[in-house]
């Protein structure tokens, strides 16, 4: 049952990558991130409830993960081709599998290990397709960007199988999007305040619904998934991690994304490393 949750939920980010992608043309990074959270809280703010302060500590801990992986994630996607970015995100579960060895003592098979190798070789490719993109300075900044992204998404996986143990998925979401929702208001508070308008710049876009909604529902799923007692969640970050498939797609469809013959190459290779990480675990 919650490899089924992971895989609706795999759906409907690679669906919400590619509206983001569309939002932002037209809006700011923090602009688009407040207004799409809050419109996400607003939806689960039926399953707000008093906690134990504790609770409430591990909740503003994620929320600080998932703020600083979602602004550092959407510099990266207005900076770079979606085809790419989707490319960046899809490393994340060698990563969390990477981290779960180190923190929690988890062992991997030589398939596991295989796979983590096919996805460094898909990144390094990568690199190499993706210089015809943009400029040199704005292709170094978009990855860096998309590494502080992915880094912090990482962190905020692992710390799910901690708090999820013991507290119900909605109590999560819907606290967990009220205090992000803070946190990007504060944000824009201070973007204002200091007379920098780049990336508040807001013009109402029926698009930033589509992303609210979305994130709401890979959201949810993902949490029922984690909260099932025999999921595992190396398996339920590389399902999730196949949005890319979707997002790619989407790329090539709607923005009309260029050198597709060669990252689709790329994708095939990290798509196969994601197969050995899956089928390993």
């Amino acid at each position: 049952m919650w490899a089924f949750l992971a895989v609706c939920s795999s759906f409907l980010l690679g669906l919400y990558d590619a509206a983001k992608k569309q939002a932002l043309r037209k809006n700011g990074v923090l602009a688009v991130l407040l207004v799409a959270t809050a419109l996400s809280t607003l939806f689960v703010s039926p399953f707000l409830r008093i906690g134990p302060a504790q609770d409430h500590l591990r909740l503003a801990l994620k929320a600080v993960l998932v703020t600083s992986s979602w602004v550092s994630g959407m510099v990266g996607l207005k900076l770079l081709p979606l085809t790419t970015v989707s490319m960046l995100k899809g490393s994340r579960p060698m990563f969390v599998v990477l981290f779960s060895v180190l923190l929690y003592g988890e062992v991997l098979s030589w398939t596991q290990w295989a796979g983590v190798l096919v996805v460094l070789a898909a990144l390094f490719l990568l690199g190499r397709t993706s210089r015809g993109d943009a400029s040199v300075q704005v292709r170094k900044v978009g990855f860096i960007w998309m590494g502080v992204s992915i880094l912090t998404g990482v962190a905020s996986a692992l710390y799910d199988k901690r708090i999820m143990s013991g507290m119900e998925p909605l109590f999560v979401q819907s606290w967990t999007n009220l205090y992000i929702t803070i946190l990007l208001g504060l944000c824009v508070a201070w973007r204002s305040l200091a007379s920098n308008p780049s990336g508040i710049q807001f013009r109402w876009d029926w698009t930033i619904v589509l992303v609210a909604v979305l994130i709401t529902g890979a959201d949810a799923l993902y949490f029922f998934a984690l909260k099932q007692p025999d999921a595992l969640l190396s398996v339920i970050s590389v399902i999730r991690r196949a949005a890319i498939i979707i997002t790619f797609l989407c790329g090539i469809i709607f923005f009309k994304e260029k050198q597709i013959k060669a990252k689709s190459l790329n994708l095939l290779l990290m798509a196969a490393g994601v197969a050995l990480l899956l089928i390993g675990s």
